[in-house]
């Protein structure tokens, strides 16, 4: 199948969630079969549209062909007869054949109360990202799968499971209320931040990033805040995505190489982006008791208000890592916040802090523990041979092919600058 046009593929993953919110609420528990015909509704419109046009109305249309798969896999599948029989019991036949005015004007969009779904807590975080992925964001398995650097086979495995795990749950298309609401909206916050980091920094591979994802976490969180005017934590966490996205492409160099933080040519960041984060944060703030991802964008901010790297100022990222700390105490932050310290009181005070955050079993073995460790030895210039140690055990760990290259290139500078 070939690549649809950006407008159409902007358009398709734009309907997804809205044509899968009919079809599940229409059927109730067979969120499986709905998010199968779905996917093969967005197929067939991906190949159509490019050759004949996009409908007057491209909702109906997908919403028609959707209902037409689900009642084709229905009746052609033996061995699905006992979801046959649950579709019966639930909808009238007639239902199933109900013309697309009737779902082309929805009388509620169910996007919200989707995420929610692919997000249940019955569900483990990686099956939520995939299913998220695949059944709002639209992206087929083969797409989810070569983002993640999975087997396509064995993507299309977690996303059945999830699904049957769904329908094993009783999981429905309904929106949670009060702290479990609260609740439920914290786990599609963190789904989608995962599925941005991954697309910013992939875990492993041959690319430092993976756009695609970082941009449909992007697209999601939009639709997120959208659906949920006025949460401040959303604006906080789509303004520091915009705030880091905004940086990629200064990232790598000409070859793919990593370029870290302080070299990079500011020019190269976006200044749209930027501005957007900015002005999100500052609506947000303000608005009351601020969260975790208010507070990380506020870091993001700073760096980016920072024409330089020498005009950073760290002792404000230091307090904002120490309010940080306290909203979110989990390794990873008090790594980062160990940086601020050694950027404000010197690298042998945030050396001491390493020494302490390596009892922490989550990071004894993490390459960002080590690799951070060499760069403070490497600021401090005492010793280079250890510095560069560091530096090669932290390549040896890492997933990563562009960070492993930049700490075996960071090791040798090391000894060089003896």
């Amino acid at each position: 199948m070939s690549i649809p046009p950006a407008p159409v593929e902007g358009l398709l993953r734009e309907l997804a969630p809205q044509v899968l919110g009919v079809l599940v609420r229409r059927h109730g528990g067979s969120f499986d079969a709905c998010e199968d015909a779905v996917q093969e509704a967005l197929l067939a419109a991906a190949v159509q549209w490019p050759a004949d046009g996009v409908p007057a109305s491209p909702l109906a249309w997908l919403v028609t062909v959707a209902g037409r798969r689900l009642v084709d896999q229905v009746r052609s599948e033996a061995a699905r007869r006992r979801r046959e029989e649950a579709i019966a019991l639930a909808t009238p036949q007639s239902a199933l054949l109900a013309p697309a005015a009737d779902a082309a004007d929805p009388t509620a969009d169910d996007s919200l109360a989707l995420l929610f779904l692919c997000c249940h807590q019955a569900l483990s975080v990686p099956s939520r990202i995939a299913l998220t992925l695949r059944a709002v964001g639209g992206l087929t398995t083969a797409q989810i799968a070569a983002a993640f650097l999975v087997p396509e086979a064995t993507m299309g495995q977690r996303i059945s499971r999830a699904k049957q795990t769904l329908k094993a749950s009783g999981g429905g298309l309904s929106l949670p209320e009060g702290q479990s609401g609260a609740e439920r909206l914290r786990e599609v916050r963190h789904v989608l931040y995962l599925v941005f980091n991954e697309g910013y920094t992939a875990s492993g591979g041959e690319e430092l990033t993976v756009p695609r994802l970082a941009a449909e976490a992007i697209r999601l969180t939009r639709l997120l805040l959208r659906l949920t005017p006025g949460d401040a934590e959303t604006a906080g966490l789509l303004a520091l995505m915009l705030l880091t996205d905004a940086r990629r492409t200064a990232r790598t160099g000409p070859y793919g190489e990593l370029v870290p933080l302080e070299q990079q040519d500011r020019g190269r960041w976006d200044a749209q982006l930027i501005a957007e984060g900015l002005e999100l944060l500052a609506a947000a703030l303000p608005s009351g008791t601020a969260g975790p991802y208010q507070v990380q964008a506020a870091i993001a901010a700073v760096h980016s208000e920072a024409r330089t790297a020498d005009a950073t100022d760290w002792p404000q990222i230091l307090a904002l890592y120490d309010l940080l700390l306290r909203l979110d105490a989990n390794p990873m932050v008090a790594l980062n916040r160990a940086v601020a310290v050694a950027m404000v009181h010197g690298p042998a005070v945030g050396l001491t802090l390493l020494d302490d955050l390596a009892a922490d079993k989550r990071l004894t073995r993490h390459h960002r523990l080590l690799a951070t460790r060499a760069h403070l030895l490497a600021r401090l210039g005492t010793d280079p041979r250890a510095a560069a140690q560091t530096y090669r055990q932290a390549a040896s760990r890492t997933p990563s092919a562009p960070e492993r290259r930049y700490l075996t290139e960071a090791a040798r500078r090391a000894l060089v600058s003896r």
